[in-house]
């Protein structure tokens, strides 16, 4: 008989499956009659232990779903995961160039072993080392000139939200974000229109009497970096600012309504809740911003370089491109490319340490 409630039992409570029917079970087991002898007794459990196995299985069951539920948000994740696969590190292979005196079209397993033949040429030739000086020059000032102006994008985001009328809000958001959306391309034909020597800015200047020669704002030598600047300045600034805006609207209402009961005026709530709150954010940007020192991309120095302002307007990246296809030399742009490369990736570890040591978070 014993056995045949048992039975009806664990059926019974086989069809809540999972989890809970296991320590059902149990709970079960430990309520049914012990039988010993010629007496029946019951051991009845207590509230708290009823209480105690209920949670028990709670909490099994939930580890059951908490990793269904991590299978899937890696199956959603896996498909971003191939692509960084394939685009990032596949073409990482490339990078054997730089040991072979390759010549195209000839095929790399046909061309000749040369070992670190370019990564010597680099600091044994006197005129290249020479040139990779100025470049490195070039890619300093211009690294640093960004990050010095990288704090006009918060400030930039910041007068936007305090603009109350929205029309004129959105009207400002959209003409700033425009630019960036503008290929250099596209960007030098403006200025070329507008600054070159029969331009339109020279031509009224001339009308106006205010000078008797054109300017030469493209093709001179003069403030090259400040030129370049002002650019990315004027195409990038208003899309830079968008991630602030977004940390913006996320700040919690309640610390400028406690600041407002405080007695803070719009200024004093900006400069004591505002920016406090897009710290992190800025912070983290900083850093990529560092780790990228190097990479000054090569659309904008590309379009605006002209025989008068190579030697001010040759950063890195453009570099590599010249020596690797206007030279024809692929594996010595391969090797300086490499090397770039490399000290970009230390220079991350370097500011997410440093990054761990003062401010305690870091980006890895």
């Amino acid at each position: 008989m014993q056995t045949s409630t048992s039975t009806e039992t664990d059926e019974t409570i086989g069809m809540t499956g999972g989890a809970e029917a296991v320590i059902g079970r149990e709970t079960v087991a430990a309520e049914l009659t012990e039988e010993g002898g010629s007496g029946h007794r019951k051991h009845r459990l207590t509230r708290a232990e009823k209480r105690a196995r209920k949670q028990a299985a709670k909490e099994l069951a939930a580890h059951t779903i908490d990793k269904k539920h991590a299978v899937r948000l890696f199956l959603m994740v896996a498909p971003l995961l191939v692509l960084v696969v394939l685009f990032s590190y596949l073409p990482l292979f490339g990078w054997s160039y730089a040991f072979f005196d390759y010549e195209p079209p000839i095929p790399l397993s046909q061309s000749k072993f040369v070992g670190l033949q370019w990564f010597e040429m680099l600091v044994q030739n006197p005129a290249q080392l020479q040139q990779i000086g100025q470049v490195l020059m070039n890619t300093f000032a211009m690294s640093m000139l960004n990050i010095l102006t990288s704090f006009l994008p918060v400030i930039f985001a910041i007068m936007l939200n305090e603009i109350r009328a929205k029309w004129f809000k959105n009207l400002i958001q959209t003409l700033t974000t425009l630019p960036n959306f503008i290929s250099w391309v596209l960007v030098y034909s403006i200025a070329f229109a507008m600054f070159s020597s029969s331009g339109m800015v020279n031509e009224l200047l001339m009308n106006l009497h205010i000078i008797s020669t054109p300017i030469k704002f493209l093709d001179s030598p003069d403030q090259v970096w400040l030129k370049m600047l002002l650019w990315n300045l004027w195409k990038g600034l208003g899309w830079g600012s968008i991630m602030y805006l977004a940390g913006i609207a996320g700040i919690d209402p309640e610390l400028y309504e406690a600041a407002q009961v405080d007695g803070a005026n719009r200024f004093q709530q900006i400069i004591h809740v505002t920016i406090p709150q897009l710290m992190p954010t800025y912070f983290v940007l900083l850093m990529l911003n560092i780790s990228n020192f190097l990479n000054n991309g090569m659309d904008q120095y590309f379009v605006f370089q002209n025989a008068f302002n190579m030697k001010y307007i040759q950063v890195l990246d453009l570099y590599v491109y010249n020596v690797g296809l206007a030279q024809n030399s692929l594996s010595l742009g391969t090797a300086i490319s490499m090397l770039k490369s490399l000290v970009s990736v230390a220079l991350l570890l370097i500011v997410n340490w440093l990054s761990k040591r003062t401010r305690g978070v870091g980006i890895v």
